[in-house]
């Protein structure tokens, strides 16, 4: 039998390893192109049930006579075949062959330049080398080949694989590609740690299915990852992606959690909460108290532990234990309960409070003492000055001075608004003479006519407003607070209605008011 010109190049290059071997196959591919004169197509595709042409032509048949064509079918697994045969003395020839009645030369006539054939209702089957080859003189046989390539698109599909979380290797998807033409390729995409395998199955009709299985050894932190399982083949545009999530199962993983380690006597309302979470979700949530049964102050709702009130009774160990269908989770949490503490903010309130309070009250008794001394001062009424020319001011005196300064009734042209003055320039500090037996209408500066001896405005002062407590304050008080310094020898006029003689004590007592500089002064007077 002949061998191939591909025939050929593997048979040398199993004689020949590495470089040697790849140097002799270029050689022998480049002799074989230089040499090529019989062009054909190198490969067809085709799907089941279409009509396929297979193309032939003799090139440059100057110098060579050609003397007929033959048409080879060579499958990939089997004994090559003559399907078509012409020459150019006999009508075209088509032998026994799984072709028979499907095939034709594509020109009627055929001719010896251009035999191509043409297949119809193409199967599964059909796939495999075709040859044309033509018997020349002088130079012998040449021939050109051609690979039908039959296709077939297949079906994908993949799926997730439910396993439990263990140490062992375990596959945990799957991908498959069925009856495809030519065998598909399928790869993963993934985060979770672990490898593929990959079978391949002949399927019916000369079809190919490709299974692939993702295995690794699957852990509770793999549950919900992201798996592709991605699948390519000559008949679709693009990759198929199949996108899937993995599903580990594994028993409850429980966590206690709002213990802050800071329960004190008396808190109220802390919550402990039981956190779990697990594949298949727990079925059921218990809590528990290590030191027996729940205190009374403490109240359980689903996966929550209220503690209405902390006392002595919650000083235990709180469980709290979850269960599924596949394992019990649990875990505790130890509250040690604490006295109560003093809250800083709230203790800064309180002595803020109380300093507020004791400057109120210091304020008000402040205010009250300034209002005291004022009313005192007011009901004194006076102010003096001491030296060798003491003037002094009386005011409120309730009686009418004459003009000319003798006491009595009311004289022509009195002034009985004004101030009484009392000057006693030669005289020492008089002594305090009986309350009652002063002459309430003075002269300025002497003794008044039949009258007894002149007082000092101390006397005056003293005998009529005060008594003998006050008096004794008033003998105490240093000489320069007794008087005030007055210097002026002008008289102070006060200027008040005729009418309202019989009302002068009270309008002098009410227009009195105190000074800065610690005297007291009519509010109305005049002064010139």
């Amino acid at each position: 039998m002949e061998r191939s010109p591909d025939a050929r190049n593997r048979l040398a290059c199993t004689k020949m390893t590495g470089l040697l071997c790849l140097v002799v196959t270029v050689c022998l591919l480049a002799h074989g192109a230089s040499g090529q004169k019989v062009k054909v197509e190198p490969e067809v595709s085709s799907y089941p049930g279409q009509t396929v042409n297979l193309r032939c032509e003799f090139r440059d048949a100057a110098g060579v006579q050609l003397t007929m064509v033959t048409w080879i079918y060579e499958p990939k697994d089997g004994e090559r075949m003559n399907i078509a045969v012409f020459h150019p003395n006999f009508e075209p020839n088509y032998p026994e062959s799984p072709m028979k009645g499907r095939v034709s030369f594509s020109d009627n006539p055929p001719t010896l330049t251009s035999p191509s054939i043409q297949i119809t209702n193409v199967r599964m089957t059909d796939e495999g080398k075709y040859i044309c080859e033509y018997a020349t003189y002088p130079s012998g046989n040449e021939q050109g080949i051609t690979y039908l390539v039959m296709l077939a698109k297949p079906q994908n599909a993949a799926s997730t694989v439910t396993v439990e979380a263990g140490p062992t290797k375990q596959v945990v998807a799957r991908c498959e590609s069925l009856n495809g033409r030519p065998a598909a390729e399928i790869s993963w995409v993934t985060t979770a740690k672990g490898n593929a395998t990959v079978v391949s199955k002949a399927g019916a009709d000369n079809t190919v299915s490709v299974t692939s299985e993702y295995v690794l050894v699957p852990t509770a932190a793999d549950n919900g990852k992201d798996i592709s399982c991605v699948v390519q083949h000559r008949t679709q545009d693009k990759p198929e992606s199949l996108a899937m999530k993995l599903v580990i199962q594994y028993p409850p993983e429980v966590s206690i959690v709002g213990y802050d380690n800071n329960w004190y006597v008396g808190r109220t309302n802390v919550v402990l909460t039981c956190e779990a979470k697990g594949n298949p979700l727990p079925a059921s949530i218990l809590w528990r108290a290590m030191s027996g049964e729940m205190p009374d102050t403490v109240q359980v709702k689903d996966n929550t532990l209220k503690v209405l009130k902390v006392d002595d009774a919650v000083n235990t160990t709180f469980v709290c234990e979850v269960k599924s269908r596949i394992g019990v989770g649990k875990d505790q949490v130890t509250v040690f309960v604490r006295e109560p503490k003093v809250d800083p903010s709230n203790a800064g309130v309180v002595a803020g409070a109380v300093i507020g309070s004791l400057l109120a009250l210091l304020l008000v008794a402040a205010l009250i003492a300034v209002l005291v001394t004022r009313s005192r001062r007011q009901q004194q009424g006076y102010r003096a000055n001491g030296g060798s020319d003491m003037k002094t001011r009386i005011f409120g005196g309730g009686k009418k001075a004459s003009k000319n300064g003798t006491s009595g009734g009311a004289g022509t042209g009195a002034n009985n608004n004004g101030p009484i003055y009392v000057y006693n320039e030669s005289s020492s500090h008089q002594g305090l003479g009986d309350k009652n037996n002063h002459n309430p209408s003075l002269n300025i500066g002497g003794r008044p006519e039949g009258g007894p001896t002149t007082h000092s405005a101390q006397d005056i002062l003293l005998s009529q407003e005060l008594d003998d407590a006050e008096r004794r304050k008033f003998d105490e008080l240093e000489e320069d607070e007794r008087y005030d310094h007055f210097g002026g020898g002008a008289p102070i006029l006060q200027l008040r209605p005729h009418d309202q003689d019989h009302i002068m004590g009270d309008y002098l007592d009410d227009d009195m008011e105190s000074q800065r500089d610690g005297s007291v002064i009519s509010r109305t007077a005049v002064y010139v």
